[in-house]
């Protein structure tokens, strides 16, 4: 008897470079792997989209269509290369209006990609159905998504083979075109026993022809298991990745799974020893980036707090570069809260970054007394509608906080009708900017809004973490407040040539005998700062937390009143107006958009 054949596609290049880089990867440095995995057979790729559409022009200061072209010039005419889209997110953290979405398909079929894996973080079929059909009319492959996790022990109600069945019932009910299916598990999380129960199940709805797909990850330490438990329930295909991506935080090496099926009656149908060539090929390739220390491990606790490896290290290495590292513990743990109340969608971007930046805050300000804008607005209901109710007292604090009511619209209607969305705004902002007029900068502006300016109008900043200059930031850097473990410590800053020392103690810093609350307001000052005389004096407005100035919004000799931003910063992928804490001038702007800025360094001066 013949054995069945398992197909397989890479994700080396594009969930490899999220689950272990942050997707910080340049085009120059992968494209010889990219060779050496076609030289070795392999012709289906995952070739880009989700964060590795962004994070091109965020970090690598690169053309995400220039890199997709390149990659279908490397890779071949006849290989299969597919992307990710997040439905109606397509490859923006923020839902995106109908133009935008059909852009998106029609523009990655011009620049090469023949197949799009589409998903909903929430399950909503809703944010599939004009996704999905905008993908077939640009005359690509749909491969539509069911996506999966394990809910916390004690909670129930969705994620289960019941919940997966009614939903891609769903998916065939609304008549979304497609041509293969994929259950995907971000989160490594789901039990090999769900797994096989989902696909029988799944199975036994789809035609034979349709190719049904399994994705894991390997951070819960049970991917090959799955993957296993997927095939032997009817599973046509499984995602594989290559050395140096592969484990960990990412999906099972395409030779452990080879090694896996040895015996039984599938294949991957293979040539091992030039599958290890190229992956000697691919780590000599990476081998002046960092390789974050949690990429290459298991974590048991995954399942309690369910984080993705796609996202994992890509939090993990924003709270490295911050000086928050020691926090990772404590913000995974309040993960598991922010899950259990927040309606139980998938976690996979964004809804993972919603519950990871959530946990940060409730972590960093205090349990609930600061809404991160997306879970906010996620347990409002403006991404769809959760698989279970998010949590009433969650929802209330979030609507006062945001001061936002909840909605039962899609996000469809909510973004057709919002006029600072899509094509023609972004249009404009070219226009008025003088970038040349094409579909490409249209659509990059509208997705990435301001690092997208930036980057058209070459200020953008590479941001590589190369392990030469990771050793050489750790081995130069002095104790910092936010490393000592208790909040506390003295902080020295050097701003154009001038040194200012920062005192903190939690929630407040001390700088030039005043004191300055940097808590969750970021702009309040303390009772002492209040008792400060004002007449003429020049204070500083300081950072409430590490993190990139992304925006200027005051100039100097600007009047501004108590409470206006003066400038945008980000952190943990939030944006974080700084304010103003009390009426004055801007005497002076310390710092530049693109500047890493540490908690409590002093970011304007006021004459108040």
């Amino acid at each position: 008897m013949a054995k069945k054949k398992i197909r397989f596609m890479c994700t080396a290049f594009r969930d490899g470079f999220q689950s272990v880089y942050g997707a910080r990867v340049k085009t120059d440095d992968f494209l010889p792997a990219v060779a050496a995995a076609r030289e070795a057979g392999i012709e289906w790729f995952e070739a880009g989209g989700g964060a590795r559409f962004q994070a091109l022009y965020f970090y690598s200061n690169e053309d995400a269509f220039d890199m997709m072209d390149r990659f279908r010039e490397t890779a071949g005419p006849d290989a299969d290369l597919q992307t990710l889209a997040r439905g109606v997110n397509v490859v923006g953290l923020e839902s995106q209006p109908s133009d935008v979405i059909k852009a998106h398909a029609d523009l990655f079929a011009k620049h090469g990609i023949t197949t799009i894996r589409n998903f909903d973080a929430l399950n909503d079929v809703n944010n599939l159905i004009y996704s999905g059909q905008c993908i077939k009319d640009a005359g690509l492959k749909h491969q539509v998504v069911v996506s999966m996790m394990e809910l916390p022990p004690g909670c129930s109600g969705a994620h289960d083979a019941a919940f997966y069945e009614e939903t891609l019932r769903k998916i065939l009910d609304a008549d979304i075109p497609f041509d293969s299916v994929c259950f995907k598990d971000a989160s490594g999380t789901s039990t090999p026993a769900k797994v096989h129960e989902t696909i029988k199940r799944a199975r036994k709805m789809l035609p034979e022809d349709v190719m049904l797909h399994f994705h894991t990850h390997e951070t819960a330490g049970i991917g090959g298991l799955c993957y296993m438990s997927a095939i032997e329930a009817g599973a046509d295909a499984i995602d594989l990745s290559m050395a140096p991506t592969s484990g960990g935080t990412c999906q099972t090496d395409v030779v452990t799974m080879w090694h896996i099926l040895r015996g039984t009656d599938y294949t991957l149908d293979i040539d091992i020893e030039k599958i290890i060539d190229a992956e000697d090929v691919f780590r000599d390739c990476m081998k002046e980036y960092f390789l974050p220390p949690e990429a290459t491990m298991v974590d048991p606790m995954i399942p309690f707090s369910p984080m993705p490896g796609g996202a994992l290290t890509a939090n993990t290495q924003m709270l490295r570069d911050n000086g928050l590292m020691d926090r990772y513990p404590e913000i995974i743990k309040a993960m598991s809260e922010v899950v259990r109340k927040g309606g139980f969608g998938t976690s996979v971007t964004p809804v993972s970054q919603f519950y990871f930046q959530q946990a940060f805050n409730n972590v960093m300000f205090g349990p609930w007394t600061k809404f991160a804008e997306g879970y906010g607005k996620m347990v409002l209901g403006y991404f769809g509608k959760t698989p279970v109710p998010p949590d009433p007292e969650v929802v209330k604090m979030a609507s006062e906080q945001m001061e936002l009511e909840p909605t039962d619209k899609t996000p469809l209607e909510l973004n057709d009708a919002d006029p600072s969305k899509g094509l023609a705004p972004a249009r404009k902002r070219v226009e008025e900017e003088g970038f040349p007029l094409t579909e490409e900068n249209i659509f990059i502006v509208a997705t990435c809004k301001d690092k997208g300016v930036s980057y058209l109008k070459g200020e953008a900043r590479e941001n590589i973490r190369y392990k030469k200059d990771v050793e050489a930031k750790q081995a130069a850097k002095a104790p910092a407040a936010s490393e000592s473990g208790s909040g506390s410590g003295t902080v020295n800053v050097e701003v154009n040539g001038q040194t200012y020392t920062v005192k903190v103690d939690g929630g407040k810093a001390e700088l030039n005998g005043k004191v300055f609350n940097i808590g969750s307001s970021g702009s309040a000052p303390s009772a002492e700062a209040s008792a400060a005389p004002a007449g003429g004096v020049s204070e500083p407005v300081a950072a409430p937390m590490p993190g990139l100035i992304i925006r200027i919004a005051a100039a100097p000799g600007t009047a501004v009143q108590e409470g206006q931003t003066v400038l945008v910063m980000e952190a943990m992928k939030m944006e974080m107006e700084v304010k103003a804490h009390k009426a004055g001038t801007i005497a002076e702007v310390l710092v530049s958009s693109g500047d890493q800025v540490q908690q409590g360094q002093p970011l304007v001066n006021m004459s108040v």
